[in-house]
């Protein structure tokens, strides 16, 4: 029998010939109902196509079980893996996932916000440093339970989760120090995100701790496309680096492209190259990077666990941090 939209409980009721309460009961997790009811019941539901509205359930109880997920640069592939498990995990947790895009500035991604505050989301997970501060404070004022992954908000309240970016980027300059490397440069973009500024800032001051100099070089999106031009203004130096830590796998992956076809170079005995964030591309053969995996299953566990806690104290809970893993490959010597 094809469904119809919109089918009652009420109808559901009367088709399996028992009261409105034992339908509510047999589609109540615990609930009492006699094993013969609960099979007349779900046979009616099924031949009218009825499903239990929870969105309405939940709002009966102030919860209507929708969490924004605000994000930049989703098509990404480090924020794809990001949106996949959490997307996961939202669902094995029974919440709705809902995404709002902040790539564009022009005020789309507030009535957006705006639109989710109105269909009374519980929650939301912040997953990049691009969104105003203002879009933080929209979601407190509004009730929402705020997670805040890789940003540096200070406001009290949220949960935020961070990955260790100065102590790996410590650790690649030790990395290239080992390998025997003297000239050091940090490719970076310009979107000046927290997670890149600690990246950057924690590779300088451990290479100045080991007697080394880094050239820094910043250069548009956080994408392919500026790892190339990075490579040219890095590469046509009167002093060529010998070692570039590049704040990304992507933009690692377009500097080592350009540092082959174009200067000609050999990675890794004519240059090393180290990226972040472990994105698949970073283990084809054509790469090879060294890298950095961020513990995104730990990041969404801690988010959609806290998500699920009475924890609604006004300084909110201790920030957490997490080390990122490194992958060592073929892209550093002695690896």
């Amino acid at each position: 029998m094809a469904s119809k939209l919109f089918v009652s409980a009420q109808e559901v009721a009367r088709r399996a010939g028992v009261s409105r309460s034992a339908v509510s009961r047999t589609f109540t997790p615990g609930a009492s109902v006699s094993a013969e009811t609960r099979q007349r019941v779900l046979k009616a539901a099924e031949e009218l196509g009825y499903h239990v509205n929870h969105l309405a359930r939940g709002l009966m109880r102030n919860e209507s079980g929708i969490v924004c997920l605000i994000v930049s640069d989703v098509a990404t592939p480090y924020r794809a893996a990001v949106l996949r498990e959490l997307t996961l995990q939202l669902q094995n947790a029974g919440k709705v996932a809902m995404l709002i895009n902040t790539d564009r500035s022009d005020g789309s991604v507030d009535r957006a916000l705006h639109q989710a505050i109105r269909y009374r989301a519980d929650a939301s997970v912040i997953l990049s440093g691009l969104p105003d501060k203002s879009i933080v404070q929209l979601c407190l004022r509004s009730g929402q339970r705020l997670v805040l992954i890789n940003r540096d908000d200070d406001q009290p309240g949220p949960l935020r989760i961070n990955v260790d970016d100065a102590d790996a980027g410590s650790r690649v300059a030790t990395a290239f120090a080992r390998a025997g490397c003297r000239r050091l440069a940090f490719a970076n973009s310009l979107a000046g995100t927290p997670s890149l500024v600690r990246r950057e800032k924690g590779f300088v001051a451990a290479a100045a701790a080991l007697g080394l100099e880094v050239v820094v070089e910043r250069y548009g999106a956080t994408g392919y496309e500026a790892g190339q031009v990075l490579a040219q203004r890095l590469l046509t130096r009167s002093e060529r680096p010998d070692a570039v830590f590049c704040a990304t796998d992507l933009l690692a992956c377009g500097f080592m492209d350009a540092a082959r076809r174009q200067f000609g170079l050999a990675v890794p005995s004519q240059l090393c190259v180290a990226g972040f964030d472990n994105i698949e591309q970073a283990s084809w053969l054509s790469y090879e990077l060294t890298t950095f995996a961020q513990p995104v299953d730990r990041i969404a566990k801690y988010a959609i666990d806290w998500l699920g806690t009475d924890d609604n104290g006004e300084d909110g809970p201790e920030p957490i941090t997490l080390p990122a893993e490194l992958i060592w490959r073929s892209s550093i010597r002695g690896g």
